[in-house]
């Protein structure tokens, strides 16, 4: 099992490499993330010790169960869920860096609320959803620039870019798509030149289409089952997804 993750880990590095060269891109432009729901903190430790440091959860209560045994591991923590208010305060005890999936000024304000209180800051993306599928999280493609703004606003948050999770689908030319809409939008962003907002990031892709994401700006793709293997569930249910996957 140990070895299936660093030959799996291997493999994806490569893909990376491929999908960048073909693309005229340096491959260290793009940055793993490991998608790390579900899977047991043995599991991932092996991961890291192999070199990767950049993880993230979708759920707060794995980040919470997961916390002890990999704390004194060296890694970057991201969260990529849906964030519920009642869940800010766990993010930050649990040394969370960065939170992709701010999608809404009432999580972006009481984030900033409590961030003051601790006398701290943190990395955010705007999180779009760029299927207009209604069962999916995110701001709308016409309101992201309207968030951004407002975000901006607020002293705590560092916007650092843009997250979509894009349309589940094997139709190539549609997840292109959101993808394009994506790096679109940061470029609408970049123009606007909203004080105290960097658009350095594009988080977009996953283990099925980060060739494609890549091809279209991504600079973080997320992957999950590709290193550690099939979970009990879709993805679908870990992006809080009611639809099925076509």
């Amino acid at each position: 099992m140990n070895e299936d993750i660093l030959k799996n880990l291997e493999i994806i590095r490569r893909r990376i490499t491929s999908a960048c060269t073909q693309s005229g891109r340096d491959p260290d432009s793009v940055k793993l993330l490991l998608a790390t729901k579900t899977v047991s903190p043995d599991r991932i430790k092996i991961a890291l010790q192999a070199g990767q440091t950049l993880i993230a959860e979708n759920k707060v209560q794995e980040l919470k169960e997961k916390y002890e045994a990999l704390k004194d591991v060296p890694h970057t923590n991201h969260f990529i869920g849906h964030l519920q208010t009642n869940k800010i305060k766990d993010i930050l005890k649990y040394e969370v860096s960065c939170v992709q999936s701010l999608d809404r000024l009432e999580l972006a304000e009481k984030l900033h609320q409590r961030l003051l209180l601790e006398n701290k800051a943190m990395d955010v993306f705007i999180q779009v959803n760029t299927s207009n599928e209604e069962s999916k999280f995110g701001v709308a493609p016409g309101q992201a620039m309207e968030l951004v703004k407002r975000v901006s606003e607020l002293s705590s948050l560092r916007i650092k870019g843009l997250m979509t999770i894009g349309l589940l689908s094997n139709q190539s030319d549609k997840v292109r798509d959101c993808f394009k809409l994506l790096k679109a939008l940061q470029q609408q962003v970049i123009a606007a030149n909203i004080p105290y907002v960097a658009m350095e990031e594009l988080s977009m892709g996953m283990s099925g289409d980060m060739e494609i994401a890549i091809e279209e700006g991504a600079t973080i793709v997320r992957v999950g089952t590709a290193v550690f293997g099939q979970r009990i569930y879709p993805d679908s249910y870990y992006w809080n997804e009611n639809t099925e996957i076509k």
